[in-house]
């Protein structure tokens, strides 16, 4: 019998640095810039993406300085679990806090990291640059693509 995957087997926060990484499947989403509703707390995603995400691959160009050269990008952590209500329903860090499975097109599962922009899942085609876009424009950016 062969044993389970460790994203079934661990908690967030039993994980490795490699396994937490691991998780993340590339969509880029939570590289985009969102809006929060004031009165409802009600987070919206916008189709803007943060300068340091690549259109090509909807990795981050340069992940390992982003917190230092974008300062409100957020460091998704195991110790922020209770806050993962934001993150995209798709998101494999929400997933497993939520112990649901991972999805099939996920690269952990599918064995290849391309499977998430192929299924539709990512920004890949989807993103303009925060470069295009004036901050009091980005209201007229939303998205309901983002679930």
């Amino acid at each position: 019998m062969a044993a389970k995957p460790f994203w079934q087997t661990k908690t967030l926060d039993q994980m490795s640095a490699q396994e937490w990484e691991s998780l993340c499947d590339g969509c880029g989403k939570c590289c985009l810039h969102k809006l929060e509703d004031e009165d409802d707390g009600q987070v919206y995603y916008t189709n803007i993406a943060c300068r340091l995400l690549s259109s090509a691959d909807c990795r981050c160009q340069r992940y390992e300085e982003r917190l230092q050269l974008v300062p409100d990008c957020i460091n998704l952590s195991p110790a922020d679990v209770d806050q993962f209500h934001w993150l995209p329903v798709t998101c494999a860090y929400r997933l497993v806090a939520e112990g649901k499975p991972l999805q099939p097109w996920h690269p952990l599962i599918s064995g290849d990291p391309d499977s998430v922009h192929r299924a539709g899942i990512s920004v890949k085609g989807k993103i303009f640059p925060e470069s295009a876009v004036a901050e009091e424009d980005y209201e007229d950016f939303i998205v309901h693509w983002v679930e």
